[in-house]
């Protein structure tokens, strides 16, 4: 662990599995709850110090910078670190895991220079004459809990806005995928961040995460994972009325129109459900599919889905590697079964990928699903594999109706020739975000964030910062003496 710049070993220890052949990649410290308390007194000592919540924006901003630098410079290091952990393919794990992470990072440095930390309030004639100005400041200690997904990336989501605003950081990595994140850590204080402004206590969650999010001492905590836990995030930060950003699960709908380019929203659709395996809370897992063209698209995304190579992570050509554990893998062929069960139809894959090269490790085939109904399970509840369950419509409003009825609202995507009908309907679809003949186009210039169960708050953009600080307002009077107070409200009978 590292807590306060030390690293810090624990009687207990995580033992961190490859899930593409099962091998014992590491051993990780385990934190608990007093592993969090030392982590949180460190936090605080380094942001009450000024070390680093005092310096100006263009100081944060160039240490930010330097980091990511630094980062860079062993970027194949840290993909290597993610892989072993969570079974990304080389390809995405370049890309997505690590190239978003740190660019993102890089964005949220320049962010810091440009932000507007003080804005002139307007100039008040009552009760007195005054001019104000409104101040962003940070809060304090932030608590980041991150996913096994994609560790660094959904980590630096937090801990980039937090450093930018002055904060200092607690960061609870999954107990799956701490390697990447704690590296990043000591990268980071190589390269300049002060010792206890970022700490990191791999842990479970019903521990080490329930004492983050419960502490007295963090102001804020940011989360990303299963609907579920956001519920018991939200509790347990009740008792001191932290501020909270929640980034829940997902259960997109992909919408085909009927005037689509079908090569490319076939293509798009798979791409938005099978990347990373379906492990993507954004993933587009129900395709919603004009009746009249259902049979020609399925039989298109059936072809197409056929040429995705699964299998090693390491190796340049595949597509699609492992999920992250058996748990993980008979969970999603489960939910195929209950499909099964329910009267649908699995028109591709459904089982567990077997044969040479597959007896070790966590495998679950590309899946298509058809025929199902809107109040279906697989329809309505998060799998969070590579499963694209088919939904036939009829009109433009049923399938508003369709992809609205869903306790999540995280993202969607149409396919559609004709822009302005796409728009159109993107302003009825109740989702954080709508991409229009595109999937996973999250860009750290926008906020990304869901409705309903998907989570509160917003993550990326300007409107990150904006949920890393405090909002104070200073007023300063104008008016010139005494006489021109309305004290004489309440101290009617007091000396002119």
């Amino acid at each position: 662990m590292l807590i306060g710049g030390n690293d810090i070993d624990s009687p207990q220890h995580l033992t961190i599995v490859d899930p593409g052949d099962e091998s014992v990649v590491a051993t990780v410290a385990q934190g608990d709850a007093s592993h969090i308390d030392a982590a949180v007194t460190a936090a605080k000592k380094a942001f009450d110090s000024g070390v680093w919540s005092r310096i100006t924006p263009q100081e944060r901003a160039a240490v930010m910078r330097r980091i990511a630098a630094a980062a860079n410079d062993v970027a194949e290091e840290l993909v290597e670190l993610e892989m072993a952990c969570n079974g990304a393919t080389i390809r995405q794990a370049t890309g997505f895991h690590i190239g978003y992470a740190l660019s993102h990072f890089s964005y949220f440095a320049d962010l810091a220079e440009t932000y507007a930390w003080q804005q002139p309030g307007p100039i008040a004639t009552f009760p007195a004459l005054s001019q104000s100005v409104i101040h962003r400041e940070p809060i304090g200690v932030v608590g980041a809990i991150a996913p096994w997904n994609f560790p660094l990336l959904l980590t630096l989501w937090k801990v980039g806005p937090a450093l930018a605003a002055g904060n200092s950081v607690v960061v609870k990595p999954d107990e799956h995928t701490p390697l990447s994140i704690l590296e990043f850590a000591r990268i980071a204080e190589r390269n300049g961040l002060p010792p206890g402004v970022l700490n990191v206590v791999p842990g479970e969650g019903p521990d080490a995460g329930a004492r983050l999010a419960s502490h007295p001492d963090v102001g804020k905590i940011a989360f990303t994972g299963s609907t579920a836990v956001g519920r018991e995030i939200m509790r347990l930060a009740s008792g001191n009325v932290k501020q909270v950003t929640l980034e829940l699960g997902g259960k997109g709908p992909s919408i085909l129109l009927d005037d689509a380019d079908l090569d490319l929203a076939a293509d798009g659709v798979l791409y938005g459900c099978f990347i990373y395996s379906g492990q993507a809370c954004e993933s587009g897992t129900r395709a919603l599919v004009p009746r009249h063209l259902q049979d020609e698209f399925v039989d298109r995304m059936i072809a197409r889905a056929k040429t995705i190579v699964v299998g090693p992570t390491r190796d340049w050509d595949t597509d699609m590697g492992p999920v992250i554990d058996a748990n993980q893998r008979d969970r999603i062929l489960s939910y195929i079964e209950g499909a099964r069960a329910e009267g649908a139809t699995v028109a591709l894959g459904g089982t567990k990928v077997t044969g040479e090269g597959f007896t070790e490790g966590f495998w679950v085939a590309p899946t298509i699903i058809t025929g199902v109904r809107p109040d279906m399970r697989i329809a309505r509840e998060e799998v969070f594999g590579p499963v694209l369950s088919v939904i036939a419509y009829d009109t433009d409003d049923e399938a508003v109706a369709v992809a609205n009825d869903s306790d999540y609202g995280l993202a969607a995507s149409i396919w559609s020739s004709d822009n302005a009908r796409a728009l159109a309907m993107a302003e009825r679809i109740q989702s954080g975000s709508v991409w229009i003949n595109d999937a996973h186009g999250i860009n750290c210039r926008l906020p990304f964030g869901g409705y309903k169960q998907s989570g509160l708050g917003r993550e990326l953009g300007p409107q990150a910062l904006d949920a890393y600080t405090e909002v104070k307002t200073v007023a300063l009077d104008l008016s010139g003496g005494r006489a021109a107070k309305p004290y004489g409200l309440l101290l009617s009978h007091a000396e002119n």
